[in-house]
């Protein structure tokens, strides 16, 4: 017999950890290769770990709920075979589990444990394994205790031999409590709730969301540039269009394809826009994935990716734009899809926006808010002179990571999208 370890897989660059949210197998069952042994969600998507071998689980490493490391081992298949099997995953960067033995410690510590102290949490980038959460809560370190012990792990992280460490000096020592201050930015105003305000509970989703978010605006240095344009020609387009694109591939024409497009070719011609920032080195990207953002039933967004989307005609486009959309909102997309987007778009006009100030897609460095197309009277220029006409218009909201795009840049590139938007060709086929 042989153990395997089953290993959290990697899930997209900008994708650090995922959260246990069922077990689908337990202790003793038996796993067949390819079958799914627990479900996974991150800020992005929902999705199975399977397992690629035959076997029988063993042992869960993790509870519901545990958010755990790309990298780390999640569970124990026993196998046929004399070897231990490691899954081809990145190592973790702190080891939850170093050993099979170990873990049944850890087991063990988790039942006889006393409770001496509150929960430990992993605050900002403050990250503690089970391991040393339970360690710590056997001997009674508090969380602003076990925050003051220095980590020699990655990142400064506390690994067993750090608390193990401190434990033995602590125990020569006066103990004292440390007293941490709180810088005046990380405090949080207490919330007064009355008696009939209704206390809601965020999702999951809506945690990760919100850290997402606050993440992204303390990284980069936002910065917005505004332009109208003026779509009459793609509105008519599309009217003409729409029902025999309908009859024939049996999906709806959208306008989001015609700007995806649009955006593509702006990329290609400033390619300075499709990139990452990596500490003081730039990232230009290869390749040109264009987030899309969608909105879920529940109010939550996610973004899947239209890969390569320079290289898709316009009949392609729309077939990946509707698939992508479809199993967005019936919460089918697969990890793959949310991943490797180099470039974001929303279309705030859905919800009857004309504008708005995205926050950036962290590691992106910009975004492009799409907003509602509107009816309006419009000076129209003409050979024989100007006059009033009704135009179809809309504005375009470009932020942008300061730090590496300068205004030239950021305006350049929604003006460019705007020119590629008003010339479209009427006679243009799909």
């Amino acid at each position: 017999m042989a153990n395997f370890e089953l290993k959290l897989p990697k899930m997209g660059e900008s994708v650090a950890e995922a959260t246990i949210t069922s077990w689908l197998k337990e202790v003793g069952e038996t796993i067949e290769a390819d079958e799914a042994v627990l479900e996974i969600a991150t800020d992005k998507v929902d999705s199975e770990v399977p397992s690629e071998v035959d076997g029988i689980l063993i042992e869960k490493l993790f509870d519901i709920d545990a958010v755990v490391q790309v990298g780390q081992t999640i569970a124990v298949i026993e196998t046929e075979g004399g070897d231990i099997i490691e899954v081809n995953a990145p190592a973790a960067e702190t080891p939850v589990v170093e050993s099979v033995k170990e873990a049944a410690e850890v087991a063990q510590i988790v039942v006889t444990a006393k409770e001496t102290a509150a929960p430990i949490e992993s605050k900002g980038e403050r990250f503690y394994s089970p391991l040393v959460k339970n360690i710590a809560k056997q001997e009674g370190i508090s969380q602003s205790e076990l925050d003051t012990v220095a980590g020699t792990g990655k990142d400064g992280r506390v690994t067993k031999n750090d608390i193990k460490s401190y434990l033995e000096s602590r125990s020569s020592a006066p103990k004292t409590e440390p007293v941490i201050s709180t810088p005046a930015e990380k405090k949080v105003l207490s919330v007064v709730a009355s008696g009939e305000d209704e206390i809601i509970e965020m999702s999951r989703m809506g945690k990760l969301i919100s850290k997402h978010m606050v993440d992204s605006i303390q990284t980069s240095a936002h910065v917005q540039s505004f332009i109208e344009a003026d779509v009459t020609n793609i509105w008519n387009w599309r009217n003409k269009h729409k029902n025999n694109f309908k009859q024939r591939e049996g999906e709806n024409l959208t306008f989001t394809p015609i700007f995806m497009e649009a955006v593509a070719k702006a990329i290609r011609d400033f390619p300075m826009i499709n990139i990452s920032i990596q500490g003081d080195t730039i990232v230009k990207k290869k390749h040109i994935n264009l987030g899309m953002a969608a909105a879920l039933g529940d109010g939550n967004l996610i973004v899947p990716v239209i890969k390569n989307a320079d290289q898709l005609n316009l009949l392609g486009m729309a077939k990946k734009v509707n698939d992508l959309a479809k199993r967005a909102r019936e919460n089918k997309l697969n990890p793959d899809d949310i991943q490797d987007g180099t470039y974001t778009v929303t279309n705030v006009g859905t919800f009857g926006s004309i504008m708005g100030t995205p926050i950036i897609n962290q590691p992106q460095v910009a975004i492009l808010a799409l907003g509602a197309i509107r009816k309006v009277p419009a000076v129209i220029e003409t050979p024989e002179g100007d006059f009033i006409g009704i135009r179809y218009r809309m504005f375009l909201s470009h932020s942008y990571d300061h730090r590496v795009v300068n205004g030239a840049l950021g305006g350049q590139f929604v003006k460019t999208v705007k020119d590629y938007l008003e010339a479209w060709d009427m006679d243009r086929e799909i």
